[in-house]
């Protein structure tokens, strides 16, 4: 009985004597590790504060401070996230590390199919920042959208169209799409385009447009203004009438003027304007619609 209690409390010695020597060979790297992720720890901290200055630097207007502490957050969690698995390499639990890594595998591919349009947007809306294209209280257009932005945020610029609605543009097709900003050009160059039967007297309606464009308020540079003919077709001219306004007007109100205007001419002056006529022509279950001059 002795002698097998002897042998039991052998056996225990060596497990912890086995024990020990192992933990004695890993406490170095342990130390390094946790070394470097406390490295990691604060540099996260730091970087995340840079983080803040470069966004009121680039974003000075923006409100969306709730935005900033969720983008910052993911920033520090990835952060984190990198410096637990160098830690962990460097420990020694490399295996665990990559088996882990695999299972994740198909939940990051998923991920970052459904992150690529959101992420797009983050980083389309900070090169906005940076290039300074357009500023808020500028205006705007942007495919079919035209009018005031409002603020220019992570993922969508806003803009106040001009019938008074707020649209939502993401920052991606902003900055993936060709943009105009009017601001930008104070001097802009209104075209007005009207057609005109042959058979009436082209050069009396030319002389009348002139005369109504020279006589418009907020028409600058008046040498420039023109009437031209561009097309003749099917007994039809095509006429544009061309002019600079004045920086500072509406150039919906002036416009609006300029047509008026020119029609009321052009009524005193007995000179008539295309008119067209819409023909429906039914074929079969289709509806065809064909203009007539």
């Amino acid at each position: 009985m002795e002698k097998s209690g002897l042998g039991y409390i052998d056996v225990v010695y060596n497990v912890i004597q086995n024990w020990y020597v192992k933990f004695a060979e890993i406490t170095p790297k342990l130390i390094v590790g946790i070394l470097v992720f406390s490295f990691f720890l604060f540099t996260s901290k730091y970087l995340s504060q840079g983080a803040v200055k470069l966004f009121h630097k680039f974003f000075p207007k923006s409100k969306k401070e709730s935005s900033l502490v969720t983008l910052i957050s993911v920033f520090r969690f990835l952060i984190m996230v990198m410096g637990t698995f160098i830690a962990l390499e460097i420990m020694g639990f490399s295996g665990f590390l990559w088996k882990f890594i695999g299972s994740l595998g198909v939940a990051g591919v998923i991920a970052g199919v459904a992150l690529k349009d959101l992420v797009s947007s983050i980083f389309s809306g900070m090169l906005i920042g940076i290039d300074k294209a357009f500023k808020v209280g500028d205006y705007i257009t942007i495919g079919t959208h035209s009018g005031t932005v409002q603020e220019i945020g992570f993922l969508t610029t806003k803009i106040i169209t001009d019938d008074g609605k707020k649209a939502y543009i993401p920052n991606q097709v902003v900055f993936n799409a060709p943009f105009y900003n009017i601001t930008a050009s104070p001097q802009r160059r209104i075209i007005l385009n009207f057609e005109i039967p042959a058979d009436e007297d082209i050069s009396k309606a030319q002389k009348g447009m002139l005369d109504i464009i020279k006589n418009l308020e907020n028409v600058d540079k008046l040498d420039t203004a023109e009437v031209i003919f561009t097309d003749l077709k099917q007994g039809v001219f095509n006429i544009q009438a061309k002019f600079w306004m004045k920086v500072g007007a509406n150039m919906v109100q002036l416009k609006s003027e300029a047509y008026l205007k020119i029609k009321q001419r052009l009524d005193k002056d007995g000179v008539q304007l295309v008119t067209p006529t819409s023909i429906n022509i039914t074929n079969g279950d289709h509806l065809i619609n064909e203009n007539q001059d």
